[in-house]
């Protein structure tokens, strides 16, 4: 029997997986949406496109999570967009009603399905997703540190001048201004990347990265990034369908790792058919520490704002 994958959210972004799933063959897909039309329309011209690319998966289109059932993984991507000078904070409550509402369907649907979350602010958004879902901990999964790496390993790429396959780096930490760049774990074809770039140019490219989204935003004005996050879920549901337990970067619940517990934060995850196999304690300095400690604590922050709204 093929693999199933529910797209939650018929946007940018969740348009954007939804078409990659299927030209890569990965899984047929349900594309849902609460606007009427909106999905049926995307999934459609999707479907349309499947002889073109060779690839006989079923698109379908939907408002009803009955046809979402019995899915493999659900990628939530429904919720409010980022404008100019919003952060993902400003997005906090407005989101969180929001995925609540449409994890607790997906869930009662495709009750042994993985979840990937990628709604802003994503790290508080998995914690919603978590407790709406009722999922073990293994099975709830935000995409952040892959896209945040990949823009890192962008930047990095056109400043030495090589291909960005030749750049091995990793992003921890929250999703958002407080994000971690391992700067001293990051190289060029095993080169360290502090003899190929000086400190200040280092400094201003994870400055940058940080700033990835925020850049995007205020060249689009009425929307958000959603080519390379749609690239970054992609990554994992494939990992996780063809259980090629891959160690990517992704924001996961940690239970004593890191020194943190009962909270969301990136960190190397080792992906596979169960979700979440392994997470993997990367040994960091003193600085790095410190930048992990602060990102978590802003993740706990927001945490605390939802527990005391009911979330």
């Amino acid at each position: 029997m093929r693999k199933k994958v529910t797209v939650v959210g018929a946007g940018n972004v969740g348009a954007s997986c939804a078409v990659r799933i299927a030209d890569k063959e990965l899984a047929d897909v349900a594309l849902i949406d609460i606007i009427e039309g909106v999905p049926q329309g995307k999934a459609l011209d999707m479907l349309e496109a499947c002889p073109i690319e060779n690839s006989d998966i079923r698109v379908v289109g939907t408002n009803s999570y009955e046809d979402t059932a019995n899915s493999d993984v659900v990628v939530m991507t429904a919720g409010f967009p980022r404008k100019p000078g919003m952060s993902r904070d400003d997005l906090l409550l407005k989101n969180a009603s929001i995925v609540k509402s449409c994890i607790g369907q997906a869930a009662k649907y495709s009750p042994n399905a993985v979840l990937i979350v990628v709604s802003n602010p994503l790290d508080a958004m998995c914690d919603v997703a978590y407790h709406a879902s009722g999922f073990s901990r293994n099975r709830v999964i935000g995409m952040a540190g892959i896209l945040d790496t990949a823009r890192f390993r962008t930047f990095l790429a056109e400043a030495v001048g090589v291909s960005v396959e030749n750049v091995v780096a990793m992003v921890l930490g929250g999703h958002g201004d407080t994000m971690v760049p391992l700067v001293r774990y990051t190289s060029v074809a095993g080169i360290p990347i502090t003899q190929l770039l000086p400190a200040d140019q280092l400094a201003a490219i994870v400055q940058r990265t940080r700033d990835g989204g925020a850049e995007i935003v205020g060249h689009l004005k009425t929307g958000s990034a959603f080519y390379a996050p749609s690239s970054s879920v992609v990554e994992m549901v494939e990992s996780i369908l063809k259980d090629k337990r891959k160690v990517l970067p992704c924001a996961a619940l940690l239970d004593g790792e890191y020194g943190r517990k009962g909270i969301f934060v990136g960190v190397p995850c080792n992906l596979g058919s169960y979700g979440i196999e392994k997470i993997y304690e990367v040994e960091l300095d003193g600085g790095e520490r410190t930048a992990l400690d602060a990102s978590a604590d802003a993740v706990e922050e927001l945490v605390r704002v939802l527990r005391r709204n009911g979330y």
